[in-house]
């Protein structure tokens, strides 16, 4: 009897490995890709839609570019997971039933049970969210005037918060908007995660982008025009973002399996407590050693290869091969410009300037490429 096969998520970890199990598979198993979106998404460049819109169309690669005919495609949303039953259930259509699923759904934003954050406060997790937060500050801008101008702040100064102040100072420079940008950071630095020298020059290309830098000190409580933190005097807002921090899909909170916090727990195999259950990317806590896996987009990208592989290892009774995460470096975008740090095979500790800002394209496109093309990650250099 034919195995069935059932993919969940359509991010980098969903997309890499649909594209290897259909390399492994070859026909011998049925093989379904459920998603909410029938495009895949280049996350880490939808910032680049806060600034223009118009970008979206080389970040959104339809699903029929990326899978083969023989694999089923279904546009909806994941709601739960029966384990026992063996059946992934849906918003719409009918559940679906599997004897291998790979849990790749991503992650949703964390509040922190911090009062009025999700009430109040705009996120990025999705290309229509990267288009509203366009629309809010747009909307602001235009109600602004140079002697009371719109205040835009941006909570939580990780990656997705500075690339996020990064594009709305670019848009306030290409539109000569009035705007006040304001990144809050209840942690001592920016980019917490990062050495010495890269929260150096993130900081100082911040500030030159005219971002008021707000660190070592967190939020409390948020209503409908203020930030209330824990020392300092009260922020008024015309445009909230907050990018804090994540947490696994609500979709997970029932699905029979060890986790925390709707993360799903596995191997350095992607196994899980249930054995007709892999798990990758942000869905998943992959255990490493002493520290998981980071839920970065470079390291579900790595992952995906292995993880259909070893799904396939599975069906065939073949030992699983172990997976190691190899960190090649961060490159983080404010607006146009760009700072990398710990890049393999640089002498450079930490650069900025027109090789960093390369590197970010040439990443970007790269995924393009391995996913369709190298022509369509030219047609979309521009925008990356």
């Amino acid at each position: 009897m034919t195995d069935t096969v059932v993919v969940l998520g359509a991010g980098y970890a969903g997309a890499g490995a649909i594209q290897q199990l259909e390399k492994e598979l070859s026909g011998t198993a049925d093989l379904v890709w459920i998603s909410n979106t029938d495009y895949h998404l280049v996350l880490h460049e939808s910032h680049r839609c806060i600034r223009d819109p118009a970008v979206q169309e080389s970040i959104k690669i339809p699903i029929e570019e990326i899978k083969s005919p023989g694999t089923t495609f279904i546009e909806d949303e994941v709601v739960g997971m029966d384990v026992d039953k063996r059946v992934i259930e849906l918003a719409e259509s009918d559940p679906v039933e599997y004897d291998y699923t790979l849990v790749a759904l991503g992650s949703q934003t964390a509040y922190y049970g911090i009062p009025g954050i999700e009430e109040h406060s705009l996120t990025l997790k999705s290309l229509d969210e990267a288009l509203t937060i366009h629309e809010r500050v747009k909307e602001a801008a235009e109600s602004a005037t140079r002697s009371d101008p719109a205040h835009v702040v941006v909570g939580g100064a990780g990656l997705s918060g500075i690339q996020t102040a990064g594009e709305v100072a670019e848009f306030r420079d290409i539109h000569n908007a009035p705007i006040e940008i304001s990144l809050v950071e209840a942690l001592e630095e920016i980019f917490p995660s990062g050495s010495g020298g890269i929260q150096q020059a993130l900081r100082e290309e911040l500030e030159d982008a005219g971002v008021q830098i707000l660190t070592n000190d967190p939020v409390t409580e948020a209503d409908e025009s203020t930030i209330h933190f824990d020392e300092r005097n009260p922020v008024e807002y015309d445009v909230f973002v907050w990018t804090g921090g994540i947490t696994g899909r609500d979709a997970l909170e029932s699905a029979d399996v060890e986790k925390e916090h709707n993360r799903v727990n596995a191997e350095s195999t992607f196994e899980t407590s249930d054995e007709r259950v892999f798990a990758i990317g942000d869905s998943a806590i992959i255990d490493q050693g002493q520290m998981p896996a980071p839920p970065t987009a470079q390291a579900a990208w790595q992952a995906a290869e292995v993880a259909g592989k070893n799904i396939a290892r599975a069906i065939e009774n073949r030992p699983l091969e172990t997976w190691t995460h190899k960190d090649k470096g961060t490159v983080i975008s404010i607006g146009e410009d760009a700072v990398a740090s710990d890049v393999m095979f640089m002498p450079i500790e930490t650069f900025g300037s027109v090789p960093a800002q390369t590197l970010k394209k040439f990443i970007a496109a790269r995924w393009i490429a391995d996913l369709t093309s190298w022509s369509r990650a030219k047609d979309a250099w521009s925008d990356l």
